[in-house]
């Protein structure tokens, strides 16, 4: 049987070690392409380039995949991995793993979840994971299998149509990670600050600061469940349609 093709992504760029550990676990399950930036695009969301070129070119590192780095966002890599790149569309893209959380509305911002929800747009299935972890250094290697499992699950099981997955890791030992589960986005927003400063010469500049406010403690957010130390995994669609307000507002706004 032939293997899945699978397209790799993400938004810390094509070095970073969160890639490289992923693109060694698809490895595993199959053929593996990787598309990224060559330079870390995170909180880049939805971004694309239209004012400038971009520029890729295929490049060695480890493993038997083939790697192509883009001067471009994360969405970028996936539109030119379609276009330019593969042979064939992909059975599967898979983004990240992500330095950091993308857990509630942080999936706003998430240039890792953005490469996602553009392959899910294309018609393809599509999982973007994160692990909560910051460090450059981050232990990867705990959420292996439980990466390969949901990626094999996903094979297996097609996703509906207009619907790919924000994949979101605690950081734990794997004998510590109690399981998965399947959630909604937590009601949470950043309460958000610019930090004035003054530099050498007299000027002012601005620091963006602030501190993550989780509103939601029900047992089905995704918050809850990392908490309690579970991966959580949110269903995400691309229609931004408040469909249960459609008939309302036809009623209030039609003339």
């Amino acid at each position: 049987m032939q293997k899945p093709l699978i397209l790799v992504t993400n938004d810390d760029g094509i070095t970073a070690p969160g890639i490289r550990h992923l693109v060694e676990f698809m490895n595993e399950i199959g053929d593996v392409v990787v598309v990224a930036p060559n330079s870390p695009q995170s909180g880049k969301g939805h971004a694309i380039t239209i004012n400038s070129t971009l520029t890729f070119e295929e490049i060695s590192l480890e493993g038997p995949q083939n790697d192509y780095s883009l001067s471009g966002t994360p969405v970028d890599c996936v539109k030119f991995a379609l276009d330019k790149i593969l042979p064939r569309r992909p059975d599967l893209v898979v983004s990240g793993i992500n330095h950091g959380s993308n857990s509630s509305i942080n999936v706003i911002y998430s240039g890792t979840m953005s490469a996602a929800v553009e392959a899910g747009m294309e018609g393809l299935q599509a999982i973007g994971f994160s692990l909560l972890d910051f460090s450059w250094d981050a232990d990867f290697t705990q959420a292996k299998e439980f990466i390969q499992k949901i990626v094999k699950k996903v094979l297996e099981n097609p996703l509906p149509k207009g619907v790919v997955l924000n994949v979101n890791i605690p950081k734990l030992k794997k004998e510590e990670i109690k399981g998965v589960k399947v959630c909604r986005q937590a009601e949470a927003k950043w309460e958000e600050n610019f930090d004035e400063r003054i530099n050498p010469h007299g000027k002012k500049y601005y620091w963006l600061t602030g501190y993550f406010n989780n509103m939601d403690s029900g047992a089905d957010a995704d918050e809850t469940a990392l908490s309690d130390g579970y991966i959580s995994i949110v269903p995400v669609k691309f229609d931004l349609t408040a469909h249960e307000h459609l008939q309302h507002l036809r009623n209030t706004l039609e003339f």
